[in-house]
């Protein structure tokens, strides 16, 4: 009797662990469809009708990570990072909206870009690729990877970005304008205006 009491209570103690994984539902899946609509009723002026932005001050978003995408909206949203204009397109944006911008502008090919500055894509090589050592600024490829692709979900994808885009994105960083990620703060804390621009005119040719 003993034993059957034990067993009927763990069957009881059981049940609601086990009601609980029932109802867990599984992640709903982005939608495309709805992704594009929205895109292009909203961001597809500024940023190209497939996310590939001819306007070197905007960011080509095509083939980026969609977690990235997701985070740098709702970043905008709650303020966390600054632009008045990109505040008031994701204030009207809900998480799903996000979500499926997200992974539509994964989805598109992105457009390979070039270097245009001789004089200082040798030197944007070595930093990207080695760091400034003696500064202890660590290698951009060792989070955006060796050729630009970046790494889901933190790390986002370089190759092929616009290099005035690239350069303003550092400068905000650098000088607390941008405040959204430490890492990018810490490391552009430590560049010069010359070291920005090699770096981010070699991004642009990355493929």
């Amino acid at each position: 009797m003993k034993l059957l009491a034990h067993l009927m209570m763990a069957a009881v103690l059981a049940a609601p662990v086990y009601a609980a994984a029932q109802d867990t539902k599984a992640p709903a899946k982005a939608d495309l469809a709805k992704g594009e609509a929205k895109y292009t009723a909203i961001c597809a002026a500024c940023h190209g009708a497939d996310g590939n932005s001819a306007i070197p001050a905007n960011p080509k978003l095509a083939g980026q990570h969609p977690a990235y995408l997701v985070k740098q909206l709702q970043d905008f949203k709650a303020g966390k990072r600054n632009s008045a204009v990109m505040m008031g397109f994701a204030a009207v944006l809900s998480d799903e909206d996000m979500k499926n911008v997200g992974a539509w502008l994964a989805a598109q090919k992105p457009k390979t870009g070039f270097a245009k500055d001789k004089d200082l894509v040798a030197l944007g090589e070595r930093i990207y690729r080695g760091g400034i050592p003696d500064r202890q600024i660590a290698a951009c490829a060792g989070c955006h990877s060796p050729n630009g692709a970046g790494i889901p979900a933190q790390y986002p994808r370089l190759s092929g970005q616009h290099a005035d885009y690239a350069t303003v994105q550092l400068v905000a960083f650098r000088d607390g304008a941008r405040g959204n990620s430490l890492q990018m703060t810490q490391v552009a804390a430590k560049m010069n205006d010359r070291e920005i621009k090699a770096v981010s005119d070699y991004v642009a040719g990355l493929r």
